[in-house]
């Protein structure tokens, strides 16, 4: 009688480069780019395609099958790192953390996304 609790745990958290997560977005994989920064952020800084972590995306993500891929991206990934760590909770296996956040992004992707 083995443990096999290690078995039923979801997979790890994906680390994703800036360089990466731009590859991704451009191979057109459907994937959901969340961010949980506050609208106040989101003024300043967005990357194209994200979406804001509110409650009606939340409810709306919480429906989705358990693989679907989602990025979360903050501003320099701490923040994203807790939303992913709450999804993977709950049973979701394909979540990815933009290492770095948006100021990652900024610096090696996309240098007209001000830094602040």
């Amino acid at each position: 009688m083995g443990d096999n609790t290690a078995a039923q745990e979801p997979p790890p958290i994906r680390q994703l480069s800036a360089p990466d997560l731009k590859a991704l977005l451009e191979s057109g994989t459907a994937i959901e780019l969340v961010d949980v920064r506050t609208e106040e952020e989101r003024a300043i800084a967005r990357i194209d395609g994200s979406r804001l972590l509110d409650q009606a995306y939340l409810d709306a993500l919480m429906l989705c099958d358990l693989d679907t891929p989602i990025v979360f991206q903050c501003h320099h990934g701490i923040r994203s790192q807790h939303a992913a760590e709450y999804f993977r909770r709950h049973g979701f296996t394909n979540l990815h953390n933009l290492r770095g956040g948006i100021d990652a992004w900024s610096l090696l992707v996309d240098p007209s996304v001000p830094r602040y």
